[in-house]
């Protein structure tokens, strides 16, 4: 029996730099697993489209598809946005099986990522206990997302972080820079960000720009094509695949 092809979804950007990452992420999962089909589709913005990848492996002879969310929490692309794109794909293609893998976070690959990025701007274990960190997001108007984003600074806080305060580059508060500032007011020598965003846009850079109107002391890179990250998308495919399977069984 053949692998399930693994569809990721990526949103988009206008930003060049966005697409670049998803793809250069998306390679890197290939040289992981050997053999299985990746393929990258984008909600809008950029090519491929999600129905018109779909439409083309129904086309070639693929019997299923797990399409896979490249977002870090359930807010309303994952509730809404990509269901609906998938049901229609399904109701014109009867003999492909969709199926929807979970969205990435909240996982420990994730906060891995998160510190090989810190390290890599120059965070030394030994600077850990003296740091303040701000786990700045993309943010979102879903509760569920912001909840996700603040339990996993109450996490990093007993990694030795001095202290973790989350932040939002849009629809929530507080921004990247009045968190940097809020750690400053409490005494907090050193501050580092961590964007906790995939790719480059529009809202890293706001989060960059918060970082540095507010004297941060370092800033990591967004999550990228990491090592860590490429297992989590195969992590969150297996996952799938064995729902699938359980499914196809209890039929």
């Amino acid at each position: 029996m053949s692998h399930p092809v693994l569809l990721v979804i990526a949103h988009g950007s206008r930003d060049p730099r966005h697409a670049a990452t998803v793809h250069a992420l998306t390679q890197r999962v290939r040289a992981e697993r050997p053999g299985l089909r990746v393929e990258t589709a984008f909600l809008e913005f950029n090519a491929p489209s999600v129905p018109r990848v779909l439409e083309r492996l129904a086309a070639e002879g693929a019997d299923e598809v797990i399409a896979l969310p490249l977002l870090l929490t359930r807010a309303f692309h994952a509730k809404t946005d990509i269901p609906s794109v998938l049901r229609e794909a399904r109701a014109r293609l009867p003999r492909l099986r969709i199926r929807q893998a979970d969205v990435l976070g909240p996982s420990p690959l994730l906060n891995a990522t998160l510190g090989r990025r810190l390290r890599e701007a120059g965070v030394r274990p030994g600077d850990i206990p003296r740091t303040g960190l701000v786990l700045a997001s993309a943010g979102s108007s879903d509760p569920e997302a912001i909840a996700v984003i603040a339990e996993i600074a109450r996490e990093l806080r007993h990694t030795g972080w001095c202290a973790v305060r989350p932040a939002f580059a849009s629809a929530s508060l507080p921004r990247t820079e009045d968190a940097v500032r809020a750690l400053r007011a409490e005494g907090v020598d050193r501050v580092a960000v961590a964007p906790y965003v995939i790719a480059p846009g529009r809202l890293p850079d706001r989060i960059a720009a918060g970082a540095e109107a507010a004297g941060a002391d370092v800033l990591a890179d967004v999550l990228g094509p990491a090592p860590e990250l490429a297992r989590l998308l195969l992590e969150r495919y297996d996952e799938a695949r064995v729902l699938t399977g359980a499914s196809s069984l209890s039929a």
